[in-house]
């Protein structure tokens, strides 16, 4: 089996369900199930940060990466979660040129959350559908003009472009990107296994309007 290799990004203030969500979703999936203790994912999901030293999460839990931004090719997935670091990430010119260009050489691109941000950053947003939290939806409407932002979508799939709407929303993403690659009936598994609800329509769960 030739696996499709998914590096998530990490920076400082990572949200921890924004790379963990899709994390989970692509690293439980099995293309036969009555093998599932034998075989492995077919996806092979990498994290990736600046160094080899522990990442601190936006709410304390500090993770080890498995490989640094310059180890390795471009990977065949490329997914930047979100999180409060985001703020300053966008500034990061090293990180950002990054981002574009793995992204430019990957077959698939996907944003959870705020970490759609960077990608706006990196230009590689530019002319679509895109998402993120329901909190920063004015944020990305005001930062990148090209982009259209869509307040209604849980999920955005734009061609070879995934965003998703906040945090658990990523798990979301990564059956999407389950889906897209081996389709829906494998996607519906991998949600049973992980006994995970997964919607029959794509709105968005939470908007504004419904929060105090």
């Amino acid at each position: 089996m030739q696996r499709i290799d998914v590096t998530i990004l990490l920076f400082p203030g990572v949200e921890l369900l924004d790379f963990a969500g899709p994390y989970e979703a692509l690293a439980v999936c099995r293309l036969d199930e009555a093998r599932r203790r034998e075989d492995v994912s077919p996806f092979a999901v990498r994290l990736a940060a600046a160094s080899l030293e522990p990442v601190a999460c936006a709410n304390g839990p500090r993770i080890l990466p498995d490989l640094t931004l310059v180890d390795g090719g471009a990977p065949d997935i490329l997914l930047v979660p979100g999180g409060w670091g985001v703020r300053a990430a966008m500034h990061d010119v090293v990180l950002i040129d990054w981002i574009r260009e793995a992204g430019l050489a990957a077959k698939a691109v996907a944003g959870v959350c705020t970490g759609s941000m960077l990608l706006g950053q990196a230009g590689l947003l530019d002319g679509r559908l895109a998402t993120t939290h329901w909190r920063s939806l004015d944020w990305m409407r005001q930062s990148f003009p090209s982009v259209t932002v869509l307040d209604d979508r849980h999920v955005v799939e734009d061609g070879r472009t995934f965003t998703s709407a906040g945090i658990s929303a990523g798990i979301d993403l990564g059956l999407r990107l389950v889906a897209h690659f081996y389709g829906e009936a494998l996607a519906e598994a991998t949600a049973a296994q992980m006994e995970y609800y997964s919607p029959s329509d794509n709105r968005r769960r939470v908007t504004l309007a419904k929060t105090p």
